[in-house]
């Protein structure tokens, strides 16, 4: 599956377009990490544990997106984009959404 933030993919021709397809989830940290978040926005730094969880929040939300466009027969994506949200404290929506296409 090819994906791509571009309306186009150089060297391909899209010979259909299959409409929107989307991936989403709504990821949280333990609460162990999220104390130790807070402690760290006193000092300062990078938060590792919520890096990791909107890492993890992209790899699934494009993974959904990519068999949603797989199931209706599209072999790539273009015009990709994310979207995220914070849905409450500690926990993070990430959305991946984009044209599932037919290219050759």
């Amino acid at each position: 599956m090819l994906i791509v933030t571009t309306d186009s993919i150089p060297g391909k021709e899209i010979v259909e377009v299959k409409g929107l397809v989307k991936g989403s989830t709504v990821r949280s940290k333990h609460i162990g990490k999220d104390i130790s978040a807070s402690l760290k926005t006193i000092v300062g730094g990078e938060l590792n544990g919520y890096n990791e969880m909107l890492i993890e929040a992209r790899q699934i939300a494009f993974g959904r997106m990519a068999d949603e466009a797989q199931s209706i027969g599209a072999n790539a994506i273009v015009g990709v984009r994310l979207m995220s949200s914070a849905v409450m404290a500690g926990a993070a929506e990430m959305v991946a959404y984009g044209t599932a296409v037919v290219v050759k």
